[in-house]
């Protein structure tokens, strides 16, 4: 856990007041305190900010144990040079900071070294002795009641964080079967009801062509054909929403060119392309694929060409064996639709006989526009 944005002010002033307590009290008047006091002082403070703040937490509990442990027994070496100073405050600070960051029984053990060697020093009797004991015991069990507060709020934090994550998933989990269930029926009822409206109106019209009907009439079967095969377009899209399916795109040709017994040839550098540009690629090869298979037979093996160009895509689908594609394949999209999804990704579609077979290609910008 991180450390408590309140903790470092604390350290701060508490280092202050050691620091202002000491020039307060000058210097012993002897040669060798005038250079104690001020190590002793400084290695004290220094350890002390090092085990008792979190810089240290990662090095383990025997770097903390010996920098606040050292630090309490550099109040000791104050107590020696200057009787009734400030080094007990020194080591009460340690024992702080022993019982706030260690587990309990190093604690115990390293707060009692240095209370006893601080209460040593001072060489100020036996009620000094117990004053000191008594003062750092209960300063002792202020800090490690204020250590079991921290852990058991971090624990109860990590317990609602817990909670909080398993009821979001269950939430998530819960959205996405009504999600599924949508896009069950949207898929069940209204993609076959349009699929099977698109078939018979393109039925219709086609009867109507061999018939000689009234030209207006032809028109307008055309225009309801295409109205149906928009519609199940946008609702097999819908249907894919709902299911968080990714749009597939360049990426997943491969494995369509695979299934389909075809041949795969790639040249220039691959780079990403915007959705519906992707889109329209896949859709064109597969669409392409399903006409070869139905009017050529499974014999012919169809060539797919991916060409990734400076400033484009292009994808040409060669048929050797022959064959017509009709207006609207079973997978409810027709040439005419992947022409007009190609016009509106800013491409171009071109289909038509070639040689003894038929070529489908599609060219498309590979980036936005700036």
């Amino acid at each position: 856990m991180n450390p408590r944005p309140g903790f470092q002010p604390l350290v701060w002033a508490s280092a202050a007041v050691i620091a202002v307590n000491a020039v307060l009290a000058g210097l012993p008047d002897t040669e060798p305190a005038r250079v104690v006091v001020p190590v002793a002082t400084v290695l004290g403070l220094v350890l002390w900010l090092l085990g008792a703040t979190p810089w240290l937490r990662a090095s383990g509990v025997a770097a903390q144990a010996v920098c606040l442990t050292t630090a309490g027994l550099c109040g000791a070496v104050l107590g020696l040079v200057r009787p009734a100073g400030p080094g007990y405050v020194l080591g009460f600070m340690a024992v702080a900071g022993l019982g706030l960051r260690l587990p309990r029984l190093v604690a115990i053990l390293c707060g009692g070294l240095v209370l006893t060697c601080t209460a040593l020093a001072e060489r100020q009797g036996i009620a000094t002795f117990l004053n000191l004991a008594i003062g750092g015991f209960f300063l002792f069990l202020a800090s490690a009641f204020a250590q079991a507060n921290r852990v058991a709020r971090d624990a109860l934090e990590d317990r609602l964080a817990q909670e909080t994550a398993a009821r979001e998933a269950r939430e998530q989990a819960a959205r996405l079967a009504e999600r599924g269930r949508i896009a069950r029926e949207l898929h069940d009822v209204l993609a076959h009801t349009l699929a099977g409206l698109a078939v018979h109106i393109e039925g219709a019209r086609l009867l109507a062509v061999k018939t000689d009907a009234d030209p207006r009439l032809i028109e307008q079967l055309g225009n309801a054909h295409g109205l149906a095969r928009d519609g199940l377009a946008g609702a097999r899209q819908v249907v894919e929403t709902l299911r968080g399916d990714e749009l597939p795109g360049p990426a997943l040709l491969p494995g369509l060119v695979a299934r389909a017994g075809a041949g795969l040839t790639v040249s220039g550098t691959p780079r990403a392309v915007p959705p519906e540009r992707g889109l329209a690629l896949y859709r064109t090869v597969q669409e392409a694929l399903t006409n070869t298979a139905k009017h050529a037979g499974p014999q012919v093996r169809a060539a797919v060409e991916l060409a990734w160009q400076p400033a484009a895509v292009q994808v040409t689908i060669t048929d050797p064996g022959g064959g017509t594609p009709v207006p609207l394949p079973s997978g409810g999209h027709g040439l005419t639709g992947l022409a007009e999804r190609a016009a509106l990704a800013g491409g171009n579609l071109e289909a038509g006989p070639h040689g003894t077979g038929w070529r489908v290609r599609l060219t498309l910008p590979s980036e936005d526009p700036t």
